[in-house]
């Protein structure tokens, strides 16, 4: 491939696009980990969130005020240079932004969720107390089916968020689309100038985020169209 774009497009640009679309499967692991590892962690949360006890209810509240009101920039710091300086242990740019990011994800996430199971409709609720349903019963029932087409265009839209996120991992060395740009764009290379390498980083992230925003909403106008 990189002789292919060599040949096509002449170098160094060619090998610059090569390394662009090669540094970008690692924005699409690290969001990938973030997504699955975010997602089960906001299970846990958004059920903690739900809960009919009102201690579990204050912290998950807790958390999620916390994570969601702290930049994900500060979050990368603390989990790539700060807790390891302080400490005095090593973590490696994967591990700390995976942390990081998967955290942010959760809090997140956890929130979206919880919104979903609140647009259920209380009759519902009231349907299955009636039954005499257990609480976890009825969640898996009558709750969470419905409260799945609630959740699911903005989950796939969070998608999005996470991907724009993972950009600033660069700054704890994280080896991503973005610091192989900034890289490019630093060197004294002809044809590497900031104004040619992040139109294509450009190109390259809405190449990653567009199919992922128009899949989101034709989820939700599908879920607006069932609940006509």
């Amino acid at each position: 491939m990189k002789e292919l774009l060599i040949e096509l497009i002449g170098a160094p640009l060619g090998t610059i696009v090569f390394q662009l679309i090669f540094a970008a499967q690692y924005t699409v692991y690290l969001s990938l980990i973030a997504f699955v590892g975010g997602g089960i962690a906001a299970v846990f949360i958004t059920l903690a969130r739900i809960a009919p006890y009102k201690p579990i209810r204050s912290a998950a509240t807790g958390y999620i005020w916390l994570f969601q009101s702290t930049p994900l920039l500060m979050l990368l710091f603390l989990c790539g240079l700060g807790f390891p300086h302080l400490f005095q242990f090593q973590i490696s740019p994967w591990t700390a932004a995976s942390v990081a990011l998967t955290i942010f994800t959760s809090a997140y996430l956890a929130e979206v969720w919880r919104g979903a199971i609140g647009a259920v409709e209380t009759g519902q609720w009231e349907a299955g107390n009636a039954l005499n349903l257990r609480y976890v019963v009825m969640l898996r029932r009558i709750v969470i089916p419905q409260a799945i087409k609630f959740g699911l265009a903005p989950t796939i839209g969070f998608l999005v968020q996470i991907i724009k996120g993972t950009s600033l991992a660069y700054i704890i060395g994280f080896q991503d689309l973005m610091l192989v740009g900034k890289r490019w764009a630093n060197a004294p290379v002809d044809g590497s100038e900031p104004f040619v390498i992040f139109p294509i980083m450009a190109v390259l992230y809405f190449c990653l985020c567009y199919p992922l925003a128009l899949f989101a909403r034709q989820l939700e106008q599908k879920a607006l169209a069932r609940g006509q």
